[in-house]
């Protein structure tokens, strides 16, 4: 086994097994070498995240099949992979949370005992990169050397998750130098689990997309490390992603005083030239992305995107909430996404991107259901087989994705980068809700707040999801990714909120999905919703007016701005109606939601509970 870089010459490899690091860069130079010990690659590379070294691993690929370089005057210096059918997407079957005891992971997680996880994963990790390259890939997670920031080392043999490390990521030499003696770091250790050698040292042919069909991604909150076997596709390799980004840093949060959460960034400008930025949480499927790239429709504003996925949040110095974006980069699902429902990605992916399983059209561009109004007559489709529009499958898979600078992005702000973060203004909530939930409303207060955020819902829209109209429940948007028991995570926002107080974010909840009678949506989306940041905008200021439900405060009538929209008095009513009856039958939903987590519940949120159903029978 060789090891390039010279730095790294006093990396012997040393026994088995594979240990919780510790601090400091000497620590992390045994955590290298334990690694190589274990997983037996030829050799060793040190990333520095120079252009050069990407043009080098860029060139490799397309070489040996691996990625397909897109035409360069139709999309410039980006490139097409394909997956193996059988890795498109998280695994959360394959999730674990490996803390000390199952209750502290929680019923919303998968929970492993850590010692047998590790034993497990030690023994799957055993010459697993053997024939391969080992890449340590060094990264901030936030500006380098940010307030915020926090600094972590992948170790993988898959070139494609450096290169995509490299976009997502501030990745390289300054992330390193960022590790000191005492400095704190996340170790994060990764491999497709396809050894190009076998126990008898034969070397067997290489595949475009190497993976394993046993798939483990397996997290230790308390000793702040990821172990990730079996897949090269997204959040399950890109590991400074859902996994370091949310449940490991959520798990730190908790420890440390701040809030690692599934939530967009944006930064509105009023007409009258004022400042607020908004943190907003959604599940998938929800308009997440759009919201972030919002192209508003209202004379005047201006929405500036700052992150479209992840938010760090930390109380400040002057007693406000500041966040940032700790991703550099966008990883997107493209199908859905196009010139109507989103302008601002379609021109961030014209150049420097990496696609996914998304389709090539003949002239060596790419395409994907909603990227035009309609497709092409001929396509190559994510599989690789021809494809036209009588064709039984989709031409992009549904979950395909777009990888790419954040700063490509035209709405991005320019303190989307700053390493002290943004104030947060305001925090919104929303679901995909056909019935119930107001277009907007406001919580009374903080707790409040967080009794919207632990009950965030979306209706089951396909039998394959549930039952058609059931709620399902995802807390904060934060299901998925919570690093630890999520009644827990709501006590932790409670705490935050008492650390605030008079200054903590006003909060609302939002539902751009609701539905009349027969079928058709109320409220128009996308631009529109300016709208609503209008009256939340005026709310802050005290310049609007609103009328308390029994489920929060709605606009007054007249205070929501419907100029152009071609809405009628009945859509109105519709959007803003709370009925008794129905809310009734969903807050029972709801106690049997709060009654998987058992105790652990907060009683400040029990009893936001118990006041909604008196004040919906007093409506009644």
């Amino acid at each position: 086994m060789s090891i390039v870089d010279a730095d790294t010459a006093a990396h012997a490899a040393s026994a088995r097994p594979v240990v919780a690091p510790g601090p400091g860069l000497e620590a992390l130079h045994r955590w290298v070498g334990q690694v190589a010990s274990l997983t037996e690659p030829d050799q060793v590379v040190w990333c520095s995240g120079s252009d050069a070294e990407n043009r080098r691993l860029l060139d490799e690929m397309v070489a040996s099949g691996s990625i397909v370089a897109l035409d360069s005057g139709l999309r410039p210096a980006s490139y097409l992979a394909r997956s193996d059918p059988a890795d498109v997407a998280r695994v959360e079957d394959r999730t674990f949370i490996c803390s000390a005891t199952e209750q502290d992971a929680g019923p919303t997680n998968n929970w492993r005992d850590p010692s047998a996880m590790r034993e497990e994963l030690t023994t799957r990790f055993e010459g697993s990169m053997r024939g391969r390259t080992m890449y340590v890939v060094p990264f901030s997670m936030g500006p380098v050397g940010g307030a915020i920031s926090q600094v972590g080392v992948q170790v993988t043999d898959s070139p494609y998750v450096v290169v995509s490390t490299r976009i997502m990521t501030r990745m390289g030499a300054d992330a390193l130098a960022q590790i000191g003696p005492d400095s704190v770091w996340v170790p994060a250790l990764h491999t497709v689990g396809m050894p190009l050698v076998t126990g008898a040292d034969t070397r067997i042919e290489d595949v475009p997309w190497p993976s394993n069909a046993t798939k483990v991604i397996a997290h230790f909150p308390e000793t702040r490390e990821i172990w990730s076997y079996g897949s090269g596709y997204g959040g399950n390799a890109l590991l400074a992603k859902k996994c370091f980004a949310l449940r490991i840093a959520s798990a730190m949060a908790r420890e440390d005083g701040w809030l690692a959460e599934h939530m967009l960034l944006i930064r509105v400008t009023t007409p009258a030239g004022k400042v607020l930025h908004v943190a907003a949480a959604f599940p998938s499927a929800c308009g997440k992305t759009n919201f972030a790239m919002m192209t508003p429709t209202l004379p005047g504003w201006k929405v500036e995107t700052i992150g479209d996925d992840i938010a760090w949040l930390r109380p400040g110095a002057d007693g406000r909430l500041w966040a940032i974006n700790p991703e550099a980069g966008f990883f997107g699902v493209a199908p859905g996404t196009g010139p109507d429902t989103n302008p601002a990605a379609m021109t961030t992916v014209r150049s420097n991107t990496v696609f996914t399983n998304v389709a090539m059209t003949l002239d060596g561009d790419v395409w994907w259901e909603g990227a035009s109004d309609e497709p092409p007559a001929h396509l190559i489709d994510w599989r690789g087989q021809p494809w036209t529009p009588d064709s039984a499958t989709p031409a992009a898979h549904p979950n395909a994705r777009f990888t790419v600078a954040a700063d490509q992005c035209p709405t991005i702000s320019d303190d989307w980068d700053s390493p002290d973060g943004v104030p947060i203004d305001a925090i919104v909530f929303g679901g995909r809700r056909a019935t119930n939930v107001p277009l907007v409303a406001e919580a009374e207060d903080w707790e409040h707040g967080v009794f919207f955020g632990s009950t965030i819902s979306s209706e089951q829209t396909a039998a394959a999801e549930g039952p058609v109209g059931e709620l399902r429940l995802d807390p904060f948007a934060m299901q998925p990714f919570c690093g630890y028991n999520m009644a827990d995570h709501w006590a932790h926002w409670l705490e935050i909120g008492d650390r605030l107080g008079s200054k903590a974010p006003r909060v609302f909840r939002v539902n751009w999905f609701r539905k009349s009678s027969d079928g058709r949506y109320l409220w128009p989306g996308f631009g529109e919703n300016v709208r609503v940041l209008e009256w939340i905008a005026a709310r802050l200021d005290g310049d609007a007016d609103v009328r308390w439900s029994p489920v929060g405060g709605l606009p007054g009538v007249g205070e929501l701005d419907l100029t152009g929209l071609d809405l009628d008095g009945f859509a109105l009513d519709q959007l803003f109606a709370v009925d008794p009856a129905a809310w009734s039958a969903e807050a029972e939903q709801l106690r049997a939601h709060y009654d998987r987590f058992g105790d652990r519940v907060p009683a400040r949120l029990r009893a936001r509970l118990d006041q909604l159903v008196r004040r919906l029978e007093d409506a009644a």
